[in-house]
């Protein structure tokens, strides 16, 4: 698994969640959705994609955000992140992706780094740290495509073509080495970050996505503590080891700050 993961930068387990699992994870998060689009109506309707933050305090009660830390703690899923990152794993988020409303939106090739780095950061990054997503979907859906390998390796001109929409190319069209993974509810896809993909639209897309990375304070620093658990939440989790290496790299951050010299 580990071999797989570090050489195509992604790993598929089928069937991950059994028929109970996926029915009560379903029930909180198609609620949490209904709540974020009457808060996010317009965004939603004319470009949203996505949500965050699912397990903040915002829409969810204490019931239902334990319901998604025990999911994200239980043994099954921390096997597999102590498997891929063994250095102290930190949780950094959760995402939730759906289609979008205008059915004539397109999808887009791209690296989560993109938006928040410069090329030359982006080309550093793939040999600096991996950001995970684990994909869960909740229903079938058509998936995700993905070019295996490129968590580690920087573009092809084909490829940086398309992903930058330059050289007139658009930056949702073929390339050649895309692969296709098809999910069905209750599978599990984890996949780096670093990764050229793109979601593709259709059916009934609605995934939660787990994010996961090494303790690394760059990334840890941006962490929204009403999204982590509180200490009654933390006894109640199978390994709550990720979320307890977030708060205390987390607070560990704050006092380094609080202990530098303000301007004079």
């Amino acid at each position: 698994m580990i071999e797989s993961y570090k050489e195509s930068g992604y790993l598929l387990i089928r069937d991950f969640l059994n028929k109970q699992e996926l029915l009560e994870l379903r029930k909180v998060l198609t609620e949490f959705h209904r709540l974020w689009q009457l808060e996010n109506a317009e965004f939603y309707q004319q470009q949203a994609v996505n949500s965050a933050y699912i397990t903040s305090k915002k829409h969810l009660n204490n019931e239902q955000r334990h319901q998604l830390f025990a999911l994200i703690g239980s043994e099954k899923v921390m096997l597999i992140v102590n498997a891929l990152l063994p250095k102290r794993p930190c949780f950094l988020n959760t995402q939730l992706f759906f289609n979008p409303v205008n059915e004539k939106q397109t999808n887009y090739w791209h690296r989560d780094p993109q938006y928040h780095l410069s090329i030359e950061e982006q080309q550093a990054a793939l040999a600096s740290f991996d950001v995970m997503h684990f994909r869960l979907p909740l229903f079938d859906e058509e998936g995700i495509e993905l070019v295996p390998g490129t968590h580690k390796r920087w573009d092809c001109p084909e490829e940086l073509n398309v992903r930058l929409a330059q050289e007139g190319c658009h930056n949702n069209q073929p390339l050649s080495q895309g692969k296709v993974i098809k999910l069905f509810a209750g599978d599990l896809l984890v996949f780096s970050a670093n990764m050229i993909h793109r979601g593709l639209y259709g059916m009934d897309r609605l995934a939660l996505d787990i994010l996961f990375s090494p303790p690394e304070p760059s990334v840890i620093e941006f962490v929204k503590e009403d999204s982590l658990p509180n200490k009654a939440s933390l006894a109640a989790i199978q390994d709550a080891s990720v979320f307890i290496n977030t708060i205390k790299l987390k607070t560990q951050i704050k006092n380094k700050l609080s202990q530098q010299p303000l301007n004079q």
